[in-house]
């Protein structure tokens, strides 16, 4: 310990770094922090310190901090940390290092701590979701239902289906993001629930744009569905503004629909046809893992997810793509038939 404080001494550690607690750090952590974060990041990380991390080591030093209280701390929130006392699940759990995590590594840069203790922790592990993905018959099924009562929620759970965007990243299309003669789409913006249930639209989630390219089932759909958007402003003695949300329930299409209103809308929709634990997430999912099933280049479905790297991709979906790896597996033991290693020897190089 002696040898410790004389390196810091040496490098320059103030007081505050050596006395600074849990909860001095994360009021500076997250003043800094603070407008790189969405609001939605901003208050589950509040909520998380409030309620947990702050209540268990707000007032110990940073410094003094060990892995075992933290995996003595996991070990709690496994048994009772949820909410009513109730266990919490090990994906929580997670949430709640990686945060721990981030923080400490702050203080380390700062010189309050020589190495990071969450880094010498052990979460709980995590078993890998199994996502329910609707079939192709209950997609069909889902889009008739939403068209006979709600045409516009049908063209979004379209659009989810066929683009397999983020609901937030749907929530903030506007009609000037659309190329509808050509058929393609810019997706370059989200909207997310802010505080005081305002909307706040940002940058996506890699905050790069993409465009993409849509089917002629749902160019259609999108202009069947802006001459509605054109025609309700008129009947309301208005004009839908040139900047207009294509999801919007104002007559001029200045306000987006809220994110969490389509989830519970889809959610709805499920319960009224049986449908048992398909999310509006799943959409995207399923998007994703029938392009890569039927041969579409991991790095086009990368670009259409708005994945920053392909290896995104493959982490998340390549599981789900054992039909393929068996089509591989019987392609290649073709190759070995006797017949057609002799009609390939007769073949020209």
């Amino acid at each position: 310990m002696l040898t410790q404080l004389l390196g810091e001494v040496a490098q320059g550690a103030s007081v505050a770094a050596a006395t600074g607690t849990v909860a001095e750090l994360w009021t500076r952590w997250i003043e800094i922090n603070k407008d790189r974060l969405s609001p939605t990041t901003r208050r589950g990380y509040r909520r998380l310190m409030d309620r947990l991390i702050l209540a268990a080591f707000g007032k110990r030093k940073v410094r003094n901090l060990r892995p075992a209280e933290i995996d003595a701390f996991y070990a709690r929130l496994l048994r009772s940390g949820g909410e009513g006392g109730r266990p919490m699940s090990p994906q929580s759990i997670h949430h709640v290092h990686a945060l721990l995590r981030s923080l400490l590594n702050q203080a380390v840069k700062w010189g309050w701590c020589p190495a990071n203790p969450a880094t010498r922790a052990t979460p709980p592990r995590v078993r890998r979701y199994e996502h329910q993905l609707p079939t192709p018959e209950q997609l069909l099924e889902l889009l008739r239902v939403a068209g006979e009562r709600d045409p516009e929620f049908a063209t979004f759970v379209r659009m989810a289906v066929v683009t397999g965007a983020r609901r937030g990243e749907l929530c903030a299309l506007r009609w000037s993001d659309f190329d509808l003669t050509r058929g393609t789409v810019s997706i370059s913006r989200s909207i997310v629930d802010g505080s005081n249930e305002h909307l706040i639209e940002k940058g996506t989630k890699t905050h790069a744009s993409r465009r993409i390219a849509i089917d002629d089932d749902t160019r259609r759909a999108l202009v069947e569905q802006q001459k509605a958007h054109e025609d309700r402003a008129a009947f309301c003695g208005t004009s839908c503004r040139s900047d207009a949300f294509v999801f919007s329930d104002s007559p001029d299409g200045s306000a987006p629909w809220r994110p969490g209103r389509v989830t519970l809308a889809f959610g709805r929709l499920c319960q009224r046809l049986h449908i048992d634990g398909v999310r509006l997430h799943d959409l995207r999912h399923f998007a994703a893992t029938r392009m890569l099933v039927d041969g579409v280049p991991v790095p086009t479905v990368a670009g259409r997810l708005g994945h920053a790297n392909p290896s995104t991709t493959l982490g998340v979906y390549a599981h789900f793509i054992t039909s393929s790896d068996a089509e591989a597996a019987r392609l290649l033991g073709n190759l070995l038939q006797p017949n057609n290693v002799a009609t390939s020897a007769e073949e020209p190089p």
